[in-house]
């Protein structure tokens, strides 16, 4: 993958590194030298950004590397990224998970969306730098983008992670969704309370569950859950309700 010469080893951490090859071994997955890094100088913008915006409390190498990462990459286990597609990422932040799908797999056509301008802003700095193509960063709400003609049903795959209840995440999710098009959520282990009220969420919206991947991430030994549903049929004119409403009153 190609990457501006001039950051080529700039201040390159080492560590940074060392636990990314880690955790990647441990999940079996693999990247090749021009796509570490791509990561490793999008650690350091983070860094560089850290010092006057709070876009992430985990700021270490090892917290970058395993807790923001390879917590993103996990989402590669589920086979669906492989294709390339369009994929939303819906509460991007300060890009995870979707800037780092993209790194990790370039034939995706991403679109990272966030309410907060600082964020998107950062989002915009960073694609540029990294010299990433068929990257879109839109400062905007879910909700507000699910009932535009040129996001509503466009999208082959979404993700959120850590957004909202999961009955929240789907109605912000499953209206950017073409029928047959997949939403992960990724979550942590107390996701299966939550189960029950997003799969009638899913109904409501024209989705359903297809598989909950349990895991625990690398090196930090925590427990995670990639909650995986398929859009089966359009999702109804009514939904996603207007901006503020699902998560005041998520679906059940």
């Amino acid at each position: 993958m190609d990457f501006p010469c001039a950051e080529r080893g700039r201040h390159a951490s080492p560590a940074f590194r060392a636990f990314l090859r880690d955790g990647l071994a441990v999940l079996g997955l693999e990247l090749d030298a021009g796509q570490v890094e791509l990561l490793d100088l999008f650690r350091r913008l983070l860094a560089e950004a850290g010092r006057t915006h709070n876009l992430t409390a985990l700021r270490t190498d090892y917290e970058v590397a395993t807790k923001h990462v390879i917590d993103s990459l996990t989402c590669l286990l589920t086979g669906l990224f492989e294709a390339g597609g369009r994929l939303a990422d819906v509460g991007s932040g300060a890009g995870f998970p979707g800037l780092i799908l993209k790194i990790a797999r370039p034939s995706l056509a991403v679109t990272l969306i966030d309410s907060a301008r600082k964020k998107t802003a950062f989002l915009s700095r960073a694609v540029d730098r990294l010299g990433l193509d068929r990257v879109t960063v839109l400062t905007e709400r879910a909700e507000a983008l699910g009932r535009l003609p040129e996001h509503r049903g466009r999208y082959d795959l979404a993700v959120a992670r850590a957004v909202s209840g999961l009955a929240v995440d789907l109605e912000y999710a499953v209206p950017l969704l073409a029928p047959g098009g997949h939403f992960v959520a990724m979550k942590g282990p107390r996701v299966v309370e939550e189960l029950a009220r997003g799969e009638r969420a899913a109904e409501v919206l024209g989705a359903e569950l297809t598989e909950v991947l349990d895991l625990v991430l690398p090196l930090a030994g925590e427990r995670r859950a990639l909650v995986v549903f398929r859009k089966v049929r359009e999702t109804p004119e009514a939904y996603p309700r207007r901006p503020g409403v699902p998560a005041k009153r998520p679906l059940s």
